[in-house]
């Protein structure tokens, strides 16, 4: 007894011992797929049972199937996990199209090969500051950019420190006594030097290194960079701009008020914002580390989830306050004065941190408040399970990433090819 042959007689598959029955011309309406082409499917055919025989996941063949049925209609089903399923497709030869579908259905978008430049060196330099996998030199210098960038950071948090601030910004509220007297402002001489830190503070020496390790990596970036317009576009990239633009902000309004220009209280005022602005630096180690982009992904893929938390979070802040204003308000000594007020003890409720500021002293007032916590706990947990499944995904992604990754080479110029990579 051989193989059915026929549109319209009935096809048995047989999934890891579960049964399923179809068409053939269901199946043939894809003949580029496994099940859709008799030549491929021939080998798993039992001539006995007079069935198809898969070793595969049972509950996701039900979604293959159902996918010749509908005529091209994908969905995965919710117990099966997003990598399995992907898995299954790629056994069963859906194609591309059916598995770039499935990933914008479930909010991913499709893994693009990552563009190289065209020329030799451009291109040498362009994996050695963006992909630390591809050689050991591209490695050590990923790893002396976070040396680095840890370095600033430490300096970042040192210099506010009440013993190192002495005789700079805020000496007179960190001393405690009155401030000291003017001194007389000599004669302006011709030339005036350099600002007090550019002479003698350690802390701006080693700023000033950092900033030039920076600006160096980030114009070797910039000019080997495959396309200019998405550099520019990049999120990364606009951080590695903002991280050294503080430094050079800073030095120019510091000069400004050496040689008299502009005011003093201005001056302060700009300098705590930059100061402010160069916290930015810490994004700067997501470039080097795959924990971090892969949290970065996997916010930016659960956002829609996050969303919902937050207006959820809104609603129960509303309500809560409300209610815990209204059963406290015949108490004289109750925290609670208006519903604004309350606003931070329900966000502080729901969010179980609970500081003790501020809290209800009736018995209505603890019960809204036992309710809020309640609420919370619950309005918490809802989407943790979504964000947790991205982020298994998107892990796992990456480790399938690091054991065969590949870079799509620029497309060459027809005139002036690029030379070949010595071995």
């Amino acid at each position: 007894m051989g193989e059915p042959a026929g549109c319209c007689e009935r096809v048995a598959i047989n999934v890891a011992g579960r049964r399923f029955e179809t068409l053939g011309r269901t199946l043939l309406r894809f003949p580029d797929t496994l099940l859709g082409d008799p030549r491929r499917r021939r080998r798993y055919f039992d001539p006995q049972r007079r069935e198809y025989f898969f070793d595969r996941h049972r509950g996701a063949f039900g979604a293959v199937l159902y996918y010749y049925q509908s005529g091209g209609r994908l969905r995965r089903p919710p117990d099966v996990p997003l990598d399995v399923f992907l898995e299954e497709l790629r056994f069963y030869q859906l194609g591309a199209e059916a598995e770039g579908r499935l990933r914008e259905a479930e909010g991913f978008g499709v893994e693009a090969a990552q563009p190289l430049p065209g020329g030799r060196l451009r291109r040498r330099a362009w994996l050695l500051c963006e992909h630390p996998e591809s050689s050991p030199a591209a490695r050590a210098v990923a790893l002396l950019s976070v040396l680095v960038i840890l370095v600033s950071i430490v300096v970042f948090c040192l210099e506010t420190l009440p013993q190192f601030r002495a005789g700079g910004e805020g000496s007179a509220q960190v001393s405690g006594g009155a401030p000291p007297p003017p001194v007389p402002r000599p004669p302006t001489p011709p030339t005036r030097p350099p600002p007090r830190a550019a002479l003698g503070d350690p802390f701006f020496v080693v700023e000033t290194a950092c900033i030039c390790w920076f600006s160096l990596e980030l114009l070797v970036r910039l000019l080997a960079s495959p396309s200019k317009a998405a550099f520019f576009r990049s999120a990364m990239n606009l951080i590695d701009l903002l991280a050294i633009a503080p430094y050079f902000v800073a030095l120019g309004t510091e000069l400004a008020r050496q040689r008299g220009v502009g005011q003093p209280a201005m001056s302060l005022a700009v300098l705590r914002v930059i100061r402010l602005v160069r916290v930015f630096r810490v994004f700067k180690l997501s470039r080097h580390s795959t924990g971090l982009q892969i949290l970065g992904q996997t916010l930016r893929a659960s956002m829609r989830e996050l969303g919902l938390l937050i207006f959820f979070l809104l609603i129960g802040v509303v309500l809560f306050s409300s209610a815990v204003y209204f059963a406290e308000a015949e108490d004289a000594a109750t925290s609670f004065t208006s519903i604004p007020q309350a606003f931070w003890w329900a966000v502080v409720t729901m969010t179980t941190v609970g500081y003790g500021d501020m809290a209800p002293v009736t018995v209505g007032g603890k019960l809204v408040g036992s309710l809020c916590a309640i609420a919370g706990v619950l309005t918490i947990s809802l989407p943790v399970p979504v964000i947790v499944s991205n982020f298994s995904y998107f892990y796992r992604r990456e480790l399938r990433g690091e054991e065969g990754g590949e870079y799509a080479a620029a497309p060459p110029c027809p005139r002036h090819p690029p030379p070949p990579l010595p071995p």
